[in-house]
């Protein structure tokens, strides 16, 4: 089963992804913040970071660094993509919110097939 990390501030969002994510038989790790996403980061071990642009206190692009360095490939989820450069952006997957699910699940295939095929 596949562990994801998702780093989600909206709660309603949060728990929508959730559980789109557990009914495909993921295995799920939620965090409303840039800090509870890198505590459960530097504890476990992740297939997937799905991570909202922007965070309480920071961005997902930071935790976005932080997965990469470690291997992890990285979903970034915003509204708010007028506030940042491309450069900011850049390597990154990027779904614009309101995020549907079955394009979540296509993106998701499609990076941990990317992945995949990169290990090799």
């Amino acid at each position: 089963m596949l562990r994801i990390l998702l780093v989600e501030d909206d709660n309603d969002v949060r728990v929508l992804l959730e559980h789109v994510l557990i009914a495909e038989r993921y295995r799920v790790d939620p965090a409303a913040t840039l800090a509870a996403g890198r505590m459960l980061l530097g504890r476990n071990h992740y297939q997937l970071l799905l991570a909202d642009g922007v965070l309480p206190d920071g961005t997902g692009m930071q935790l976005a660094d932080e997965a990469r360095r470690r291997g992890i490939p990285v979903i970034i989820m915003t509204s708010y993509g007028f506030r940042f450069s491309q450069t900011e952006f850049a390597g990154f997957d990027l779904l614009l919110k309101p995020v549907r699910p079955a394009e979540l699940l296509q993106c998701m295939d499609r990076v941990l097939l990317t992945a995949a095929g990169s290990r090799k």
